[in-house]
Parts: C-alpha cells; structure tokens; sequence
C-alpha cells in the first residue's frame, strides 16, 4: 500500500550586514526509486539567484548548485515535495542462502562496488570499537546476518540517550559511545563504523522522519522538525536495507531518503561559502514538516 507525503524544508541563513555569497550545494530532493516517487517538487531562494544548476554528484544525489545574488544580508532556501512511498519490508526480504548466517562473503563484483562502503573511516587504534561491534555476535550458537544488525539498532535506541545538537558535523563513535549520547547522525555514524568492522558494507542516509503524532497524536519519533539520518546496509540478495538506530525503525515508509554517502560530511543539506567578518553571522533556522495525506 503507497502512502502520499507533503513535505516542505526551509534552511534560513541571517547575517547582521551584508556578505559575500558564494556557491551552495542543496541537497533537499527525495531520492527516487521503486519504492519512492517524487510527484512533484518546487524550489525558491531568497535573494534571486543568479544561477540554478542541477546535477547528480559522484553517490547520485540530486543537487542544486545554486549561486544567490549578493552582496545580501540573508540566504533563504524553501523548497516542497510529494512523494509516494511504498515502503521497504526490510524484514521480509528474503536474504542469499549463503549470507543467512554471520559472518558471510560478498562477491567478488560486488566487493568492487561496496569498497568504499566496507572501508571505516575512522581508525580504531585500541579496538574499542570492533569490541563494543563484536557484543552482537553471538557466542551460543550461530548469529543471524541480519538479526544481528536488529538488535544493534535496537540496543542503540534503548541504552543511549537523544540529544539534539544544532552545530554542524558528526562526533566520533568514540565520543557516542563513552557518552552514550548523541543525535540521529552520531547514532548512524556509530553503527555505520561498528558494522564495518564485522565486514558489512554500510553507507550514511540523510532524509526526512515522518512523525505521525503530528496528525493523529500516536507515540513521537525523536527527530521530527529537522532533517533526519540514518544508514544502509547492503544484504545479499536482499539489497541496501534501512535501519534507524534513533527510533529502532527498520524500512517501512516513515524514512523518506534524500542523500547517500560514505560519511555524514558528504551528505549536509546545505554547504557553500560566505565572505565577511565571523561576527556577521546571525544565526540559522531549519524547519523541515512532513505530513500524510
């Protein structure tokens, strides 16, 4: 069954003089595949920019390259969305027969493909991170491929605890796991790097969390207002299956994708340059609202 989503996704940028603006990337557009499509999609950037172009980058994301009018004391870009989900039944999906059990062995095309996916990007010097990884494998008797990374998610969700962080950038898994805190892309940052270790490929997603409390007041998810992330992990024969470890979600149609990547620096909303003093900036204001028709 589909489900039609309305979302709108503001990001204001304010300074207190006027500034330079250089080139921005903007990566707000739903990625469509079988399991998602855009119906229809609006842009407006304020002040009038000068030029749009819109490109698929090396994970092909839709991006738009926009360059605003300047000199200017603001950047406002307000774009809206509908979108038909289908859902992913992530659980459901029937995995190779060889890859039912941990560990198992991608192919050799395949390996080509997910090099980068299967590569952690940060060092583990003391192995802090492969042991905390290797609690969910199990030592009583075969571990489950994908059960594994359920109660991962799961775990994460339920012994760490949410806070929002307003600044850019990720922390380490280091930090997430020695604080047991973080937001929803330190959480995927951490279960992206620890599932590597155990020789899953896994890629970072950046996208919009439908909260049905919302519209019919049901139980919250934590992230709601702002853009959301969480990750892919590639299965045989099941493909790149979603896991939310911020609201233990597993496919389903409440994660509506936008950007992909190796790493949650490669996958920001929106990135470009300024030019001015640093106490002329203002402040920033994200709003991101989905809703079900």
């Amino acid at each position: 069954m589909s489900v039609l989503f309305d979302i709108s996704h503001t990001t204001h940028y304010r300074y207190h003089q006027p500034v330079q603006l250089g080139e921005h990337r903007v990566l707000f557009r739903p990625r469509g595949s079988h399991d998602l499509r855009v119906l229809a999609t609006d842009m407006k950037v304020t002040p009038e920019p000068v030029d749009i172009r819109l490109i698929q980058d090396v994970y092909s994301n839709s991006v738009a390259l926009v360059t605003p009018q300047s000199p200017a004391t603001e950047l406002k870009v307000e774009c809206s969305f509908s979108v038909e989900h289908t859902g992913t039944r992530a659980l459901d999906l029937p995995l190779n027969p060889d890859a039912l059990a941990y560990p198992f062995v991608y192919s050799d095309e395949s390996r080509i493909a997910l090099q980068h996916y299967l590569m952690p990007y940060y060092d583990d010097p003391t192995s802090e991170l492969h042991a905390w990884a290797r609690r969910f494998v199990r030592g009583d008797g075969p571990t489950g491929t994908r059960e594994l990374l359920v109660e991962m998610t799961q775990s994460i969700r339920d012994s760490m605890r949410y806070l929002a962080r307003f600044d850019e950038g990720v922390q380490t898994p280091y930090d997430t796991l020695r604080s047991g805190s973080g937001t929803c892309r330190d959480f995927a940052t951490l279960m992206i790097e620890a599932v590597r270790r155990l020789g899953y490929a896994a890629r970072f997603v950046s996208g919009y969390l439908y909260t049905p409390w919302l519209d019919d007041g049901s139980p919250e998810h934590v992230g709601a207002g702002a853009t959301h992330a969480w990750l892919h992990v590639y299965l045989p024969g099941a493909g790149w299956i979603p896991f939310d470890p911020t609201n233990n979600l597993i496919g389903g149609t409440d994660l509506i994708r936008v950007g992909v990547a190796r790493h949650a620096s490669l996958a920001s909303p929106v990135s470009g340059s300024w030019h001015g003093f640093p106490g002329d900036f203002a402040g920033m204001f994200v709003d991101v609202q989905v809703r079900r028709r």
